[in-house]
């Protein structure tokens, strides 16, 4: 969890305010969490639990049902250094808002937000790159097989690729083979949520760029640039209390089109007009930033 800790370290440098929480929901695909100053941030429910919250043991690490409103949003916070999947989606997301609080209060403190940009198009991929996606993302496989020089997907779950993409499946322990050889690697958001994601950037250090994507994904930049991943997919939420009803209602990041919209924040070193499609950077200027995370995936 050194990459989160260090997130959370770096924006409670930089963001000095102490709103609360002011609404909370753990849906079937993702939670969401809004603070006192309006933003609502969002993370992935971790669903293969090896058990239930039923019984006093497994209950004991869940969120606190019914006792997260009004509590200090940074206390919240603290839950994405859990070792409870379910607690740290609540933290997460928390993040997440307060990430987006930060960027409306004192702009990116790094990188160029570009907004409607999806964070495939900010990739960059050529023909001869070796792509491999941690996370099954649906939209970016049907974008790029049979389009690279070799595509291979990393997840828990086989199934989640159609039957005539499963010969790109590749299973999570043999994820260091897979990356050793990537030019470019797309991680998931919700590793952030389920755990590994140092590991996966050792193994990974040899491609040319490394994106996150996902509505998991954090837009507060610094931390993300320094383990090199270069490209954040993310999302701005427009409108808060729908997403927290599409959330609550058990919606999936393909419903939340209709309460946000696309956006990348991308390491200098690698933006350029050219990758980004023309796409408007708002940078600085962006007052009305509403951010979550997140793209396409998870």
């Amino acid at each position: 969890m050194e990459l989160v800790a260090e997130w959370l370290s770096d924006l409670r440098r930089n963001y000095a305010d102490e709103p609360l929480v002011s609404d909370a929901r753990v849906g079937v695909f993702y939670t969401a969490v809004e603070i006192s100053t309006g933003d609502v941030g969002v993370a992935f429910t971790p669903r293969d639990l090896s058990d239930t919250v039923c019984c006093p043991k497994t209950a004991a690490g869940a969120p606190p049902a019914g006792r997260l409103i009004g509590v200090k949003a940074w206390e919240t916070a603290g839950y994405a250094l859990s070792p409870s999947a379910l607690r740290r989606a609540v933290g997460i997301a928390t993040l997440n808002a307060l990430s987006a609080a930060a960027i409306n209060r004192h702009g990116l403190p790094r990188g160029a937000l570009r907004e409607k940009l999806d964070a495939l198009d900010a990739a960059g991929i050529a023909p001869a790159d070796e792509v491999v996606t941690v996370g099954a993302f649906v939209p970016f496989i049907k974008k790029l097989k049979g389009r690279v020089a070799g595509l291979r997907v990393i997840d828990k779950h086989r199934d989640a690729l159609k039957p005539d993409e499963q010969a790109l499946w590749v299973p999570p322990e043999r994820a260091a083979e897979a990356l050793k050889d990537a030019s470019v690697v797309i991680f998931s958001g919700s590793t952030l949520v389920e755990g590994g994601i140092e590991e996966l950037l050792s193994w990974s250090d040899g491609a040319r760029v490394r994106v996150m994507a996902g509505p998991t994904t954090p837009l507060w930049p610094r931390p993300f640039f320094k383990h090199g991943i270069a490209i954040l997919g993310g999302i701005r939420v427009l409108n808060g209390r729908d997403l927290l009803t599409i959330v609550g209602q058990g919606g999936s990041g393909y419903f939340f089109e209709k309460a946000a919209e696309k956006a990348c924040v991308i390491e200098s070193a690698v933006d350029s007009p050219a990758r980004c499609g023309g796409a408007r950077d708002s940078g600085r200027q962006s007052a009305a930033l509403r951010t979550a995370s997140g793209s396409s995936g998870r």
